[in-house]
């Protein structure tokens, strides 16, 4: 089986608004690459929205659209975040974050009324983003002397390399991203010029 090394997320935030029965809902969407970025989120809709009656949120996170999270806010068990990460799983994006703030309005809802409302929040502030494809990449770091430079550059050149950061004197220091599924033909071309170090960075 092949390495996918692509995933879908969404381009920018996005809002929606949802009413049902006097409450209303609004939700927010985000892209996120960790959930250190929920508690700031959380708190900012919670600042902005004083007098919400529950802030529920679900996170998607990695490659592999392994890791989440979901968070009901006092709402019943499973009415809430679970809904919402539903959501996520069925448009098979990760790195999303989904808050739905919701607002009150008198009337019990109850389970089906809930589970659809933070669903319908959730679906309408997804249909309002851009979804995107992205891929997974490797960083390396090369290193080799200036003789070596136009050699080094038609691989770059050839793989269609992105150059993060380069240093061109006598000793010099390129930077670079690859996909996953780029590395192996890559190292192969970098490893047959002489005299250049390659270190592995980090995946992003």
């Amino acid at each position: 089986m092949l390495f996918d090394d692509t995933y879908k997320t969404i381009a920018q935030p996005s809002e929606s608004i949802f009413r049902d029965r006097g409450s209303k809902f609004l939700g927010y969407a985000y892209p996120v690459t960790s959930d250190n970025d929920i508690k700031a989120i959380v708190a900012s809709l919670k600042a902005e929205h004083p007098k919400a009656n529950h802030a529920c949120w679900a996170i998607r996170l990695g490659i592999d659209r392994s890791v989440f999270r979901v968070n009901d806010d006092g709402e019943p068990s499973g009415t809430a975040g679970r809904p919402i990460l539903n959501t996520l799983l069925s448009r098979n994006i990760t790195n999303v974050l989904v808050v739905v703030v919701r607002y009150f309005g008198g009337t019990l809802l109850g389970v089906p009324g809930l589970i659809n409302a933070y669903k319908t929040a959730t679906e309408m502030a997804l249909d309002a983003v851009q979804v995107i494809e992205k891929t997974v990449n490797d960083i390396y770091t090369i290193t080799f002397e200036y003789p070596q430079m136009n050699d080094v550059m038609r691989i770059i050149k050839d793989e269609q390399l992105q150059v993060l950061e380069q240093v061109s004197e006598l000793n010099c220091t390129i930077k670079f991203s690859v996909r996953k599924t780029q590395v192996e033909a890559v190292m192969y071309k970098l490893n047959k010029v002489s005299g250049v170090k390659v270190v592995y960075n980090y995946s992003g």
